[in-house]
């Protein structure tokens, strides 16, 4: 620890010893905060993608699926920003209105699957990502 008992309480007569106290207040603070926050656990607002499975086996095709984990505050949801998993507002899930979510890259249109089981995301040059939700499509929790 950067700063000891001796150090904690000097200048108790004023002059700069409430910075060190708040300096090592803090660093006790983040050290509980990390401790409790663990290894293997996420932050409050955050995703981590837990499997990536790609399939080229098709030409001109890549199928690829993740699976992601988030750790999202009231009213959000995992969902896909500039894609990547993130959580966004519930809303725009339970409605399917993907697009809502800003999944595409900068520079990509997004347009919803007729469907409406997911959105495609289209570039200048013409090519194109389409993502589907797997879930939606065979009805899992």
């Amino acid at each position: 620890m950067p700063c000891g008992v001796k150090t904690l309480w000097a200048g108790g007569g004023g002059g700069g010893g409430g910075g060190v106290l708040l300096c090592c207040l803090l660093l006790l603070l983040w050290s509980i905060y990390s401790h409790l926050l663990g290894e293997g656990q996420l932050a409050v607002g955050t995703c981590e993608i837990v499997t990536l499975n790609r399939d080229s086996s098709l030409p001109r095709r890549t199928v690829a699926r993740q699976t992601a984990r988030c750790v999202c505050r009231r009213g959000q949801i995992a969902g896909t920003t500039r894609a990547r998993p993130a959580c966004v507002d519930a809303r725009a899930v339970r409605s399917r209105q993907w697009c809502e979510m800003s999944p595409c890259m900068e520079g990509e249109v997004c347009s919803l699957l007729f469907n409406r089981l997911g959105w495609s995301c289209t570039r200048a040059s013409g090519r194109i990502k389409t993502v589907t939700d797997s879930c939606q499509q065979w009805n899992c929790a």
